[in-house]
């Protein structure tokens, strides 16, 4: 499967497509994107009572306690990945003007790849947890003992001393993040879009990723600043609502900030899988969209 290299700017056109995407086609999108955020939130139900209990008893939570919490948070995870690619499925859908509903999120489990795909799921995270366990073998395991004895100082908020080696690891952690975001989105782009095996598309990721670090680069910092831009708009939405709450009543600030959390949350899961579309179609689609810069020569 041939893997394209795009353009440093063509990070910049996957945040604006990513965020115009929800606003051509609302009702799926943004109803697909409700079904999801309700499938993500079930899992804190579980995980979220154990946690409220610890605080209310004054002690807290052990690292065992909080290892088994992730993991099981991690593999009430996996059943998600089929709902994300039902999504990817959907937005693909309703660009290529196909019929497209909310509920096309559940297609791969209908459809009988539910197995395929959480595979995938279960194979990325052990990728994850490999690149990990190579930064912190790389420079030492002062990182994770700091890890264990500040979860284990949380009681006192008196949090160990940053370990030598922290700020190396930091920002190898980062430039593991930026390439892991167009790892994961273009291999669940090829498991989901192209049918293409697990490995096949988590071969395709980590190449694909490669050749457009640069593009990625320019996304993370473009995001960053318009998600402080949105942050900033949100913090003074609150602020204006709570004084008008004040002036009326409390119940009103509930009444409107409820529903702005809500739709916060549900531009976040359209723009998100938006970006990871595009950034897909761009690099492994085999269509090109009219008006797209050419594919660089890789």
């Amino acid at each position: 499967m041939t893997t394209r290299s795009r353009e440093p700017a063509a990070g910049f056109g996957w945040l604006t497509r990513g965020i115009s995407v929800g606003f051509r086609h609302p009702k799926p999108l943004f109803g697909g994107a409700a079904f999801l955020m309700v499938a993500a939130l079930l899992p804190s139900l579980i995980t979220l009572p154990v946690q409220l209990h610890a605080i209310s008893a004054g002690t807290p939570l052990s690292p065992a306690v909080l290892g088994w919490i992730t993991v099981g948070s991690m593999l009430l995870g996996l059943l998600l990945v089929p709902l994300y690619a039902g999504y990817l499925q959907m937005i693909d859908a309703a660009e290529r003007g196909l019929p497209a509903r909310a509920l096309d999120i559940f297609k791969p489990y209908r459809q009988g790849e539910a197995l395929r795909l959480i595979g995938y799921g279960l194979a990325m995270v052990l990728v994850y947890i490999a690149m990990f366990g190579i930064i912190i073998a790389a420079i030492g395991g002062g990182i994770a003992s700091w890890y264990m004895q500040a979860l284990t100082a949380q009681a006192n908020h008196l949090p160990p001393a940053l370990p030598h080696g922290f700020g190396v690891a930091m920002a190898l952690f980062l430039a593991l993040g930026l390439l892991m975001m167009g790892f994961y989105a273009i291999s669940l782009g090829q498991v989901s879009l192209r049918q293409r095996s697990v490995f096949g598309a988590i071969g395709d990721g980590v190449i694909g990723a490669l050749k457009n670090a640069l593009p990625l680069l320019v996304f993370a910092l473009i995001a960053t600043v318009a998600w402080i831009v949105v942050i900033i708009a949100f913090v003074l939405a609150v602020i204006l609502l709570a004084l008008l709450g004040k002036l009326v009543g409390i119940w009103l600030m509930l009444v409107l900030i409820v529903p702005l959390y809500i739709a916060l949350f549900l531009l976040m899961f359209t723009v998100m899988f938006g970006v990871m579309y595009y950034l897909w179609r761009d690099v492994c689609g085999e269509d090109i969209v009219p008006g797209m810069p050419p594919p660089l020569a890789a």
